[in-house]
């Protein structure tokens, strides 16, 4: 096995532990924003991630160019309105339907993808949005209205696309340090400035919720960002795209475990059409003779 062949084996297993991680997080977030704000919740938690990654990777981050800080500034700022958007959707939604929600954005970024860089998409992307707009009406429809939830929860995977795509675009296999802490930091500036109108953000009000939170600082917040940033560093995005839509399983099986979902025929046919939709954007490429390529995914 030569080291191009390894490296992408270990992004691959990486990328897959992350998108466990993530998947893990929408059971306990939606435990823990039931006693506490949403944005104190977002604000304590990425101010501790960032903290941690200044510590850590300080001089990388030093070693970024100016257009690569102003990017991963970007970058960061964007992702962290996205995750107050999930947040929201999540305190007003079940797990399950959260994510799977969530993981429309591997749909929604081959579409920006053309928007912005003109690519050409085949018969099949198409056929894979209509597959993932009826999965979705089956997920998260009651009766003829999508619920304010599911809405907040779907404008976050289309920002998660988006980063997706910027991430692809700028991403460096050397400044993946530096990278995500500029990152976190951008995204622990737009929690904190959410928690400005009412004073700042309050503490977590006990211990377990302090655990859950330090748990999504580090492990899912500073831990993954630096993992999923040096993964797609070293994959095609169609690679990391299939891997990435792991989390929404990830999440309705987490959930239905702990014994906040239970299993529904509605669920399983709903997951269904969306991850089918998942797979079939993703996967085409590879049976086209030119591969379209363009983006490398994260987040």
């Amino acid at each position: 096995m030569n080291g191009s062949t390894r490296g992408a084996g270990l992004a691959t297993l990486g990328l897959l532990a992350v998108t466990a991680i993530w998947g893990s997080t929408f059971v306990l977030i939606k435990d823990v924003v039931g006693r506490m704000p949403v944005a104190d919740f977002l604000a304590v938690r990425f101010v501790i991630a960032a903290v941690a990654m200044l510590v850590l990777f300080a001089l990388p981050l030093l070693r970024l160019g100016r257009a690569q800080l102003l990017r991963g500034l970007a970058l960061g700022v964007l992702y962290g309105v996205a995750q107050w958007l999930q947040t929201e959707g999540l305190a007003r939604t079940s797990p399950s339907v959260s994510g799977f929600v969530t993981g429309m954005y591997v749909v929604i970024t081959p579409i920006l993808s053309l928007l912005l860089f003109r690519q050409r998409m085949a018969w099949t992307t198409w056929l894979a949005v209509l597959l993932a707009m009826l999965g979705l009406g089956v997920l998260a429809l009651n009766g003829f209205e999508v619920d304010a939830g599911v809405l907040l929860t779907l404008a976050s995977a289309a920002l998660y696309a988006l980063h997706i795509v910027g991430l692809g675009h700028w991403s460096r296999p050397g400044d993946a340090f530096g990278m995500s802490a500029i990152q976190m930091l951008g995204i622990a500036a737009v929690c904190l400035a959410i928690t400005l109108p009412h004073g700042g953000p309050s503490l977590p009000p006990d211990g377990k919720a302090w655990i859950a939170v330090l748990y999504m600082a580090l492990i899912a917040g500073a831990l993954a960002m630096l993992i999923q940033t040096w993964a797609q560093a070293h994959m095609p995005a169609t690679r990391a795209a299939i891997v990435m839509t792991t989390e929404p399983v990830f999440a309705a099986g987490f959930a239905v475990l702990l014994g906040v979902d239970v299993l529904t025929t509605r669920m399983l046919g709903g997951g269904a059409l969306v991850l089918a939709a998942m797979y079939m954007v993703e996967l085409a490429p590879r049976f086209r003779r030119k591969p379209a390529e363009a983006l490398h995914h994260e987040v």
